[in-house]
């Protein structure tokens, strides 16, 4: 009689982090965190611009040429578009199905009814929404040229920049866009230090400072881009 064999096998950790409400939070909260510092360089990068073209279009050159000669022409530039498109994907996946496993969970009526939740937290999925079709656009818009409104310059973001917030509607995307993500930083923050165990009793006043001043900086600085161009202060 042939021995029985053993099919079933145990989940590995990654798995069994992945399949768990925690884990995916965690997940959330650590690929948060990473487009949240991506963020911040980038808006300090987008900053320049006041500073003329030249210095813009150097930086846009230099991030293309960083890590050089250690590495190629765009490598590191590529490195960190490999590592932000996978924190989008995960962040994304992991909130969609965290947000389908508590519809799933929630009763049909509740006995009490509920607080209030700010509006940061109930704007946070279609702050998200949002987000995940701004970053199309003005991938297209920005780096592929593809629904660029004037002659898009391979090498000239000064004068794309220029263009881009020159229209009506590219204003209004990317303000509507910044705004989104400032109520996004400010509630994804203060969930993110939450989950990874930050938050006490005596470190939740300085957290939620911390989220807010974060939130209106990045908000500021990003808007203030387009604001300049409008009233002709870059040109």
């Amino acid at each position: 009689m042939a021995l029985a064999t053993r099919t079933d096998r145990r989940p590995s950790m990654t798995r069994t982090l992945w399949d768990s409400s925690i884990g995916k939070k965690t997940i959330m909260a650590v690929s948060g965190l990473i487009m949240l510092l991506y963020l911040v360089v980038h808006m300090i990068g987008n900053l320049k611009i006041f500073f003329g073209s030249g210095e813009f279009n150097h930086y846009a050159h230099w991030l293309r040429t960083m890590g050089e000669p250690f590495l190629h022409y765009e490598w590191a530039l590529w490195i960190v578009r490999v590592v932000l498109v996978a924190a989008v994907v995960l962040h994304a996946v992991s909130a969609y199905q965290l947000s389908r496993r508590d519809i799933r969970a929630r009763p049909a009526t509740y006995v009490h009814r509920k607080p209030r939740a700010s509006y940061a937290t109930r704007t946070m999925r279609w702050g998200g929404i949002i987000l995940a079709l701004f970053i199309v656009w003005h991938i297209l818009d920005l780096t592929t040229g593809t629904v660029h409104p004037g002659g898009f310059q391979s090498g000239h973001p000064y004068q794309n920049v220029i263009d881009t917030f020159s229209t009506w509607y590219g204003n209004t995307i990317y303000i509507v866009a910044m705004l989104a993500l400032g109520l996004h930083v400010q509630h994804g923050f203060w969930s993110a230090a939450q989950t990874l165990g930050a938050g006490n009793a005596t470190r939740d006043r300085v957290l939620k400072t911390i989220a807010n001043v974060l939130a209106l900086v990045l908000t500021v600085g990003f808007i203030s881009v387009p604001v300049a161009v409008m009233t002709g202060v870059v040109s």
